[in-house]
């Protein structure tokens, strides 16, 4: 499995496995995360990311119980997690309304939390969830600074953040922000065409592909880009899935994309993407019927 260098002390798996749907699983136990993590790590996939938020606040926990009965594994992860959104659930459960919070008071909370959660002394990579309107871009750069100069947190990043908004940030900080985590598909491809990508690509940055199936829209129904997929795959002798994911992984720009699934079957299938011959012609297929007409 490829590595991609985010900075100086991070490197990431060319895919990341995605945790979202940990607690929603039936079976959460030590024994069955274990293997979701184990199929992933014998695949090269090294890379797990969490949010606070996932499974209603209750996600981090899920691994956390595997990573405290078998802590071994974690030096062979790097976990990635998020901050900022309450949500009324979980422990926000009396929230009065939905809202993000990037005050210093909050970032030191959840970060804490996150790391008793996941029974871990630091977190790889934290990323700010979402774009916060009402953000004071010194105060929150400054205990971002303070987390990575704690070695609480080893890099800063932003999750489905503008340009705009990821200049405003760094211009409060003094450590870089590594990666932005952003939508993209074969069916949300807005990203190539907005500056979204060529902003980070502007800048030496590997952005991470979060949904990159389309949220499994993808893997349901006979439009004309899940033909042109199902056509790939049978030429590569994979699945769809594997092609909409080699898709994302062809692009220049070296995009990480976050794999989430609770199927073991499906986790072991991860890396067929990487079997996938795409080149310039297979790939504008793809796009083309993505976009419902040629490019033009």
């Amino acid at each position: 499995m490829e590595r991609v260098t985010l900075s100086p002390s991070l490197e990431l798996s060319r895919i990341v496995y995605g945790m979202w749907r940990v607690a929603d699983d039936a079976d959460t136990s030590v024994k069955h995360v274990e293997a979701k993590i184990n199929a992933c790590l014998d695949q090269g996939i090294t890379s797990f990311d969490q949010a606070d938020i996932y499974g209603d606040y209750s996600a981090e926990a899920v691994l956390g119980e595997t990573l405290r009965a078998v802590p071994s594994l974690r030096a062979k992860m790097e976990i990635v997690t998020k901050f900022d959104i309450i949500a009324p659930c979980g422990k926000y459960s009396d929230a009065p309304v939905k809202y993000y919070d990037t005050s210093t008071a909050h970032i030191n909370a959840s970060v804490d939390a996150s790391l008793t959660n996941m029974g871990i002394d630091h977190i790889d990579l934290l990323l700010v969830h979402r774009p916060d309107p009402f953000m004071d871009h010194n105060e929150t750069g400054a205990a971002l600074d303070a987390l990575v100069s704690s070695g609480k947190v080893g890099n800063i990043g932003v999750s489905n953040f503008k340009p705009w908004d990821c200049d405003l940030l760094q211009s409060g900080m003094k450590n870089p922000l590594v990666t932005n985590q952003i939508e993209m598909s074969a069916t949300a491809h807005e990203c190539l065409t907005n500056g979204d990508l060529a902003y980070h690509q502007k800048n030496g940055q590997h952005a991470m592909a979060w949904s990159p199936l389309g949220g499994g829209s993808l893997m349901n129904g006979n439009t004309d880009v899940m033909k042109t997929l199902d056509v790939i795959a049978g030429e590569n002798g994979v699945d769809r899935a594997a092609v909409a994911v080699a898709w994302i992984l062809a692009h220049p720009a070296k995009v990480l994309p976050v794999m989430g699934t609770n199927n073991l079957t499906r986790i072991a299938g991860l890396s067929d993407a990487l079997k996938v011959n795409m080149d310039r012609i297979t790939w504008f297929k793809i796009y083309t019927a993505a976009l419902g007409r040629e490019v033009a």
